[in-house]
């Protein structure tokens, strides 16, 4: 159940349905946490955490393995050398990932000194170019997460001109967090609260790109919100609101996708998870590295204060295993 993708000659023959996405989340959405979601809903487009070309190309782990289950997958690349962001993504493409994401929306001092993130929104040409010669080198889409603007660059001029010049290197979904980025005098989690959103910038680019396929992200917190946006633009991509409550993933397929899946009750996703944290310390892993996704798995009900403490406090301890999970879940009271 845990084995991890090795590389293998891979052509991506389908599209994705990006209408739900989970937003890559550094040090958040890793393979441990993205096996949690998945197992809460078929549909939904999973992103890994931004990975620079660095780590893939220099590096000493393996910062792209991840489990089979879950597909669709999108591994979100940071950087901006043309000929490090083609290697990676044919790197990518021989793992099997179904597309690559390019991160032009980070706006950390880190991600700025090594020239990539929202400071690229300035440099339309070399994200178009990288957009160019990725897609040349590879058979799987690449796409771009950028913000509406940066600094006091942040007219629709701006977005209107850097959509349009790496739209037509061949970029054809355009992920637009609906804040602008300050790169300076704010910290990035500053930047997630602190500027205005601004959604109906992002509406406005759809109308004047129809043939993109344009996705929505920032402050969206409930699929009834996510329903409403899909009435402006092609897809949705919430963060932080699913990380903190992940049990709402469960409607994700009826809500958004419209399937008449089997919603898994949170005691089937336990059961379910139990087998994955066995197997994956036995393999030399820690129980904590995956029971850290899970403390919003029971928020709302009776004794959810209990379950998050319980793991907090016997997750990380020597020997732990999925008998954490189920000494936790005993703490909670189940709506009849």
């Amino acid at each position: 159940m845990t084995t991890t993708k090795t590389p293998n000659p891979y052509t991506s023959g389908s599209t994705i349905d990006h209408r739900l996405s989970v937003a890559p989340m550094l040090d958040w959405t890793d393979k441990h946490c993205r096996y949690f979601y998945r197992l809460m809903s078929k549909h939904t487009v999973l992103y890994t955490e931004m990975v620079t070309t660095g780590a893939i190309l220099r590096g000493k782990g393996d910062y792209l393995s991840y489990n089979d289950a879950e597909h669709p997958l999108v591994l979100q690349l940071g950087g901006s050398d043309v000929k490090a962001m083609t290697e990676c993504a044919k790197i990518a493409e021989q793992y099997g990932y179904d597309e690559i994401n390019i991160n032009v929306g980070c706006p950390s001092d880190r991600v700025q000194n090594g020239r990539f993130g929202a400071c690229l929104m300035t440099e339309p040409s070399l994200v178009a170019e990288c957009i160019d010669q990725m897609q040349a080198a590879t058979n799987i889409p690449v796409t771009v997460k950028s913000r509406i603007g940066i600094d006091d660059l942040d007219s629709y001029e701006f977005l209107h001109t850097f959509i349009e010049q790496v739209a037509q290197a061949g970029c054809q979904h355009f992920i637009i967090h609906a804040r602008k980025a300050w790169l300076s005098g704010l910290s990035p989690k500053q930047n997630r609260d602190v500027p205005p959103l601004d959604y109906k910038r992002v509406y406005q680019i759809k109308n004047d790109f129809d043939n993109l396929e344009i996705s929505i992200n920032g402050g969206i917190k409930s699929f009834t919100e996510a329903n409403e946006h899909l009435r402006h633009i092609d897809g949705v991509m919430i963060g932080r609101e699913i990380y903190n409550s992940p049990y709402m993933l469960v409607d994700a397929d009826s809500d958004i996708y419209k399937t008449d899946a089997t919603k898994l009750t949170r005691t089937e996703v336990i059961e379910l998870m139990i087998p994955y944290i066995n197997d994956t310390v036995n393999s030399g892993g820690r129980a904590w590295h995956i029971l850290r996704h899970m403390l919003g798995l029971c928020n709302g009900l009776a004794g959810a204060r209990k379950f998050r403490q319980h793991l907090s406090e016997c997750a990380g301890k020597d020997g732990a295993n999925g008998q954490v999970l189920l000494d936790a879940f005993r703490k909670v009271t189940l709506p009849e």
